[in-house]
């Protein structure tokens, strides 16, 4: 996995005009922003990606459809179709990406790695069927769809929930009730 150059934020969220490696702001608890991608069917189910074994963070467990930092300098748009680009092989377009909120999360997935970023969510819906995708070795080791009722039964049982990466329940929730509300 390369270190990338990330834009430093405050605790509000605004830039800072600070450039530094994603590794620093880890370690040093820096706030910056990512971008989360949840990709879901017409028929209500969720694309989750199996993280990668070698990550530093939440190996081999199951997460956001698309995931990354924000490049230093870049928007979170461009980033979210890059990151999309990458991760799964899509190439879509900005019209078919919806923002829907942008979400503090602060988490310490491990001593000596402080993670506080700004997730920009958004959501698409898959046109493409899961076989088609093309899966960064890299980065995500599976995919698989999840209906939205049996990930909230999921989350809500002890074992299985251990697969996921702990996003916190109000975030999940979130993103459940933003897919079921496309679906009407």
């Amino acid at each position: 996995m390369t270190d990338e150059l990330i834009d430093i934020l405050d605790k509000s969220g605004k830039p800072t005009g600070e450039v530094r490696l994603k590794s620093e702001a880890h370690a040093l608890g820096l706030y910056h922003a990512s971008v989360h991608i949840w990709f879901y069917t017409k028929d209500g189910k969720i694309l989750f990606q199996k993280r990668a074994n070698n990550k530093d963070t939440f190996p081999g467990m199951w997460d956001v459809s698309v995931a990354g930092h924000i490049g230093a300098g870049e928007s979170p748009e461009d980033s979210a179709l890059r990151e999309i680009q990458e991760e799964i092989g899509l190439s879509i377009s900005k019209n078919e990406l919806k923002f829907v909120k942008t979400y503090l999360a602060e988490k310490k997935p491990k001593p000596n790695l402080f993670d506080n970023e700004f997730h920009h969510i958004y959501l698409s819906q898959l046109l493409v069927p899961i076989e088609k995708l093309t899966l960064q070795k890299e980065e995500v080791s599976d995919a698989r769809l999840i209906e939205a009722n049996t990930l909230i039964n999921v989350l809500k049982t002890p074992d299985s929930s251990k697969e996921f990466v702990p996003h916190d329940a109000m975030y999940y929730g979130f993103i459940i009730d933003e897919i079921k509300n496309q679906l009407h």
